[in-house]
């Protein structure tokens, strides 16, 4: 859960985070996203033009405002802050008139439509500690000032100023359920359902809100084959209907008991809301979470790997189904810990550049025995074997660059002696006079 002070009209603490991690943001995390901007964003009166960063692509936010404060709502995989121009109370004798008193036009509110791309959050922080990426800030009108910032380090994110919900994206699976439900069975003649489940569940068009880690969970808890094809898990639920003469409660009961496909695209991100915190958010990945806890499939140790036709990679257990890239090997995850120590293991074992080796052999410095027996004592036998191949492949490049030197300089008629070969004169073709200065034998 985010810890946020209780304090009115100010908040005292000087970093506010809702940081995801690497990976894509999904639904729940937008959600948890607009929800920590409404939490720490309760009280504070912003002021002022709104600044956009020098590198980022996205489009200026042509909104300043004396006093307005901010709100949030998400949808899918999208959030929408609100900019609503507010009445000032209190203003000293002789200040200036703003743009919300009388006289002046208040600016109408401003929607701004966030998509967080790869790597987008928010972040409340004092003036003095902005974050490196921030793209889009936001500050507060009480000293000292703080700033609510949209922060994109691989800045795939993207903001549409006076936006809507994008057309082309579906009812959300969290908060429009019956909505949801009902795009997906009244369109499975759609050629998109022609495609594996696995893919059909990142279309946003049919499943707003689903991504990477939520749809490995679903089809594994369901025990569906992620290439399965799409129409052919869907269709048996056209006709599903529950008893009429059931109650509301045991219609509920029976629906959390055996969910069906959609009924779990639903409920799992429900899960991951209740969860509270920051989703997925790995900021430390030896120490566990409760999301971490809550995975079952994805990115968890034995499970099998494979990358769908967008290149995206699938978590799964048993077959892949008959929908399956050919000639696909799949794959078997690491545990997290196993993962960090065979990646420090590959940093240690790491090969020298062949510009290091000849720059180290040119200078006729030699390692120091003691360092070269720790080093081999510390490498494994394939560490070791590695080490000598790139050092034999070095030796053979010079080796045959020497002699592809000579035979080009052969060829022009200049030919030079090897490195390291004693000097020889240029032999010269015999002319007539000199055949008859040779004395006769």
């Amino acid at each position: 859960m985010f810890h946020v002070l209780s304090i009115p009209l100010r908040i005292h603490v000087l970093n506010f985070r809702s940081r995801l991690s690497s990976r894509m943001p999904e639904g729940p995390e937008l959600h948890l996203a607009s929800r920590f901007v409404n939490k720490v964003c309760s009280g504070l009166v912003f002021s002022g033009s709104v600044e956009k960063s020098a590198v980022s692509k996205n489009r200026e936010v042509p909104f300043q405002c004396e006093a307005y404060i901010i709100s949030a709502v998400s949808r899918g995989k999208e959030v929408k802050l609100t900019l609503t121009p507010i009445k000032e109370e209190g203003r000293k004798e002789g200040a200036e008139p703003s743009a919300t008193e009388p006289g002046r036009e208040p600016p109408d509110p401003v929607d701004i439509v966030f998509r967080f791309g790869m790597s987008g959050s928010f972040e409340l922080t004092v003036e003095e500690e902005l974050p490196k990426h921030a793209h889009l800030k936001f500050f507060s009108r009480d000293r000292p000032r703080q700033v609510l910032s949209f922060v994109d380090p691989r800045r795939f994110g993207s903001w549409e100023v006076n936006g809507t919900w994008q057309s082309d994206r579906g009812p959300c699976v969290m908060f429009e359920y019956e909505k949801f439900r009902w795009n997906v069975l009244s369109n499975l003649s759609d050629k998109a359902f022609d495609r594996p489940i696995c893919e059909v569940l990142l279309n946003q068009k049919y499943f707003n809100g689903i991504g990477n880690y939520l749809r490995a969970e679903v089809l594994f808890r369901l025990k569906v084959p992620p290439f399965e094809k799409a129409r052919a898990v869907l269709e048996a639920l056209v006709h599903k209907e529950r008893p009429a003469e059931l109650s509301l409660s045991k219609k509920i009961k029976l629906k959390l008991d055996n969910p069906d496909i959609l009924e779990l695209c639903h409920l799992l991100p429900m899960e991951v809301i209740n969860l509270g915190g920051e989703g997925y958010k790995s900021g430390r990945p030896d120490l566990p979470s409760a999301f971490t806890a809550w995975l079952r499939c994805y990115d968890v140790a034995g499970m099998q790997m494979l990358r769908d036709g967008n290149g995206r990679t699938i978590w799964f257990q048993g077959l892949p189904g008959p929908m399956a890239p050919k000639g696909s090997k799949g794959l078997k995850a690491k545990s997290r810990s196993k993962k960090q120590a065979d990646e420090e293991e590959n940093r240690s074992l790491k090969p020298e550049g062949q510009a290091a080796i000849r720059r180290r052999r040119k200078s006729g410095q030699q390692r120091s025995p003691n360092v070269s027996k720790n080093r081999s004592e510390k490498m494994s036998a394939g560490g070791r074997a590695a080490r000598r191949q790139v050092e034999e492949k070095t030796e053979v490049g010079e080796e045959t660059r020497r002699r592809s030197e000579r035979h080009r300089r052969k060829r022009a008629g200049k030919v030079l002696p090897l490195p390291g070969t004693p000097a020889e004169a240029p032999r010269t073709r015999p002319t007539r006079s000199t055949i008859k200065q040779r004395a006769p034998f």
